[in-house]
């Protein structure tokens, strides 16, 4: 009997891995919805992301799926050093009319994406901020400079 109330206490009192949504401004998702959640029961370590996100003007639509591994560094259970790495996956269509009828083009490509960077994340859940450099890359070239900045929820 004991040893049961022992097991149910520890169980009832176990710590999940953390998980939060937030939006990004910037980034490797240009202007996405994620989730991200760490892979072991404990607030910091390795985790990972996915995304949505993008936008259409004037008949041009993009999509963007940026999906990563991301790695907390913190002693505070509060204030981290995110790094992480990872591809996007983007689609644009192009749609447009010559007045007599209409076409659209599809392209598709992925590039690779890094992330340095500042994150607050409370340990009992609420408000997420993120803030950081994220350098992106493909066949094309380099961008080293280019940020990203992400407000969310952590449960």
């Amino acid at each position: 009997m004991v040893i049961s109330l022992f097991f149910l206490s520890v169980t009832a009192t176990g710590q999940t891995a953390a998980k939060s949504i937030y939006f990004e401004l910037g980034g490797p998702g240009l202007a996405s919805m994620n989730y991200d959640m760490r892979l072991q029961k404990k607030e910091d370590g390795i985790g990972f992301r996915v995304g949505i996100g993008g936008f259409k003007v004037d008949g041009q639509s993009a999509l963007f799926v940026p999906l990563g591994l991301t790695y907390l560094l913190g002693k505070d259970q509060k204030n981290y050093f995110e790094v992480g790495a990872g591809a996007t996956i983007v689609s644009i269509t192009d749609s447009y009319k010559d007045g007599y009828s209409s076409s659209s083009d599809n392209f598709s490509t992925t590039f690779g994406h890094m992330y340095f960077g500042y994150r607050l994340q409370p340990k009992n859940g609420g408000f997420l901020f993120r803030a950081g450099i994220t350098p992106i890359f493909n066949k094309d070239g380099f961008i080293p400079y280019y940020a990203g900045i992400s407000f969310g929820y952590k449960f």
